[in-house]
């Protein structure tokens, strides 16, 4: 029977002991989505939201306290064995051994998959290429850059041909080139492998990017959950931002454009807010603010990004969310 449901959680939770004492630290709280086999779904949130402790779950690196999750067909507490076969697994941190060339430890990960040596030197070349490290391939992993090395990484999760992928962070630590370089891969690779892929990310615009669905948690729970167009088209309108000069009272600030914008927040020294049509609303704001002689360094309006969604949603920016140790 094909399987419909390449992941499923269902009212997933999790807690952790606290340190010295103190209560019990919530990492998952009722979570629960399902994907679809050959997509890539998305987990949004700042560290800490709980995102690492989900795929650990979904992995069977983790049990959790309460709830259920299917991986392949596979329930990940009954059949973690079966789990294991079906899925590659890049963790944040590097696996590749630094000592070894590229090509060795491509080879030895798919030995350690059951490949034969025959087969696993040919899936090493084929990945090799699709990620543009044939010509390091003979080099050791600890003369490659960082973006070369993730590339690695993504590599030895691919060798066993996995029905689904967990991306957790992949791009964290890498310069601008290099992690747009590595989203083109992604994208490819999703394409190419017609597998299903599971990222977590901080970032927005590679959710925004790499995910068909994506799901945004905050502190341990999935708060909204859509296609990122769906996200975003369902805040109509547009939003603003104005950014206080140094010497300016945020909170004064924010009560004299409370009138005029919708959700208005303060985000550091910048409100964020909505308005029906930006280009109308923005004058309004700038004279409520000379009124009340309140200086101004910046004003922009934008269409709704995924920050926007967040910040409805959560009642504060990505960027500002408060870690956490989930």
């Amino acid at each position: 029977m094909a399987v419909t449901t390449a992941l499923s959680a269902e009212s997933l939770s999790k807690t952790y002991p606290g340190e010295r004492g103190k209560p019990r630290i919530t990492a998952l709280d009722d979570v629960s989505f399902e994907v679809e086999p050959g997509t890539i779904f998305g987990l949004l949130g700042p560290n800490g939201a709980g995102k690492s402790t989900t795929v650990k779950i979904l992995s069977t690196l983790s049990r959790a306290d309460s709830g259920t999750a299917t991986v392949a067909g596979f329930d990940v507490a009954r059949h973690p064995e079966k789990v294991r076969k079906a899925i590659g697994f890049v963790a944040q941190k590097p696996v590749s051994d630094p000592m070894d060339t590229g090509r060795e430890n491509l080879v030895l990960a798919g030995q350690l998959q059951g490949m034969t040596t025959r087969a696993a030197k040919a899936r090493a070349a084929e990945l090799l290429e699709r990620f543009s490290l044939t010509d390091a391939a003979g080099r050791q992993v600890k003369t490659y850059s960082g973006g070369m090395a993730r590339k690695l990484d993504v590599a030895i999760g691919l060798m066993h041909h996995p029905q689904v992928l967990f991306l957790d962070e992949p791009t964290t630590g890498l310069d601008p080139e290099a992690r747009a370089d590595m989203w083109a891969e992604l994208e490819s690779m999703a394409r190419d492998e017609r597998m299903t892929v599971l990222l977590t990310t901080h970032y927005l615009e590679e959710a925004d990017r790499l995910a068909s669905r994506l799901a945004i948690v905050d502190h341990g729970r999935i708060v909204v959950e859509g296609t990122p167009e769906q996200l975003k088209d369902g805040l109509h309108g547009d939003a603003v931002f104005v950014e206080l000069r140094a010497d300016t009272d945020p909170a004064r600030a924010l009560a004299a454009v409370s009138g005029v914008l919708r959700e208005a927040l303060l985000d550091g020294r910048t409100i964020r807010g909505r308005a029906d049509v930006g280009s109308v609303a923005l004058p309004l704001v700038l004279a409520a603010l000379d009124e009340s002689r309140l200086a101004v360094a910046s004003a922009t309006v934008a269409r709704p990004s995924l920050d926007d969604v967040y910040l409805r949603h959560t009642g504060h920016a990505l960027s500002a969310s408060k870690e956490n140790t989930a």
